[in-house]
């Protein structure tokens, strides 16, 4: 909307012309839509869609019984406002990663309401139901971006520390897109468990590729740091600015003690924007540096399900693994506040990799 404006007015217009000053505007804008509604849509939801928690689980979680849920709906709408009045409209990716963000928001949606109308966390949408519909949708966008990405670009990888090397992957590349689509998203979604830890992991996350999608979208920067120059992939940046802004957003309710939980339509929309964004910017292994807790929580749950498959017993004493430390005696703020520190600790070691070549 506001891009727009700069094609026919001059003057302090001008300014919409800049990915920097817009993607700082759609942050704001994001993060303020979440500040003012959010009190209102918890009083809204309250006693209407509640988080039920598993008697399995740690103890002190027993107390969160009657938590509103589905704060990710919130979530969607800020970034989508803020989207739509900040981004260039006519540039493909940016409806791609809409697009991907909101069908996985629409299966994390039903999966909640099912849960809260049984009121029972096991009986939401099936495992299998689940992963059919994310990888139908993912093979969508991967054949969506396949159609804008140059032709250099529609089937590579590129690998982080190393110059100038593209890894063609051939028709395997579609394979591989829907894997880190639907891995990002489910490992996100396993992340989310206790309060706050997703949502700052997931900050740190987006700012690295918030950083990327700029540069990937200069010719002259791409060219100083040896990294694909993808044209329109900067107008991301903005959509990115609005995610982060929204996720901040959401904190300032999620933070311990939350007075609302993502659920899955939050985590499952946002790990899959993450995915679809590393994918855009040529960057999907970069995802495995920054996001390295989310690789953990989700590898944390397939060992512990193999071990007690073959083995008969638990490897953790309960996954994901922040669990694991809870039950150990961790307290919950004192797992979150370690964890953030090692996603800070990652984003930048994946952010020295734009320079170490």
């Amino acid at each position: 909307m506001f891009y727009s404006l700069s094609a026919n007015f001059d003057g302090i217009f001008n300014l919409f012309r800049y990915i920097t000053f817009r993607t700082g505007a759609s942050l704001l804008t994001s993060l303020f839509i979440y500040i003012l509604l959010g009190d209102k849509f918890i009083n809204f939801i309250k006693n209407k869609f509640t988080q039920p928690i598993r008697k399995e689980g740690p103890q002190t979680h027993l107390k969160k019984q009657g938590t509103p849920t589905m704060g990710g709906v919130l979530i969607l709408f800020s970034i989508l406002v803020s989207s739509l009045l900040w981004c260039n409209l006519s540039n493909g990716y940016v409806w791609i990663v809409l697009f991907t963000m909101c069908s996985f928001g629409m299966i994390g949606f039903v999966d909640d309401y099912f849960k809260v109308v049984h009121g029972n966390a096991y009986r939401g949408l099936s495992a299998k139901l689940r992963l059919i519909l994310q990888f139908t949708l993912s093979w969508i966008v991967c054949f969506g971006i396949y159609r804008l990405m140059p032709n250099e670009f529609k089937m590579t990888v590129t690998i982080p520390f190393f110059k100038n090397i593209l890894w063609n992957l051939g028709i395997l590349y579609f394979v591989f897109v829907a894997f880190v689509i639907v891995g990002t998203a489910n490992a996100v979604n396993l992340t989310d468990g206790i309060d706050g830890l997703a949502s700052m992991t997931m900050v740190s996350s987006f700012a690295v590729f918030l950083l990327v999608s700029y540069l990937i979208g200069r010719a002259d920067y791409s060219l100083y740091l040896f990294l694909p120059y993808v044209p329109g992939v900067g107008e991301v940046t903005v959509l990115v600015g609005s995610i982060i802004g929204a996720v901040l957003g959401f904190l300032r309710f999620n933070a311990y003690p939350a007075k609302i939980f993502m659920g899955d339509v939050g985590s499952l929309a946002l790990g899959a924007a993450l995915g679809v964004i590393s994918v855009i910017t040529k960057n999907e292994f970069l995802l495995l540096i920054c996001g390295a807790i989310f690789v953990v929580e989700a590898i944390s749950v397939m060992l512990q399900i193999a071990s007690y498959k073959f083995r008969g017993k638990r490897l953790f004493r309960m996954a994901p693994i922040h669990h694991h430390f809870e039950l150990k005696g961790w307290s919950e703020q004192t797992v979150v506040i370690r964890f953030w520190i090692i996603s800070i600790i990652l984003a930048l070691i994946a952010l020295s990799s734009l320079k170490i070549r």
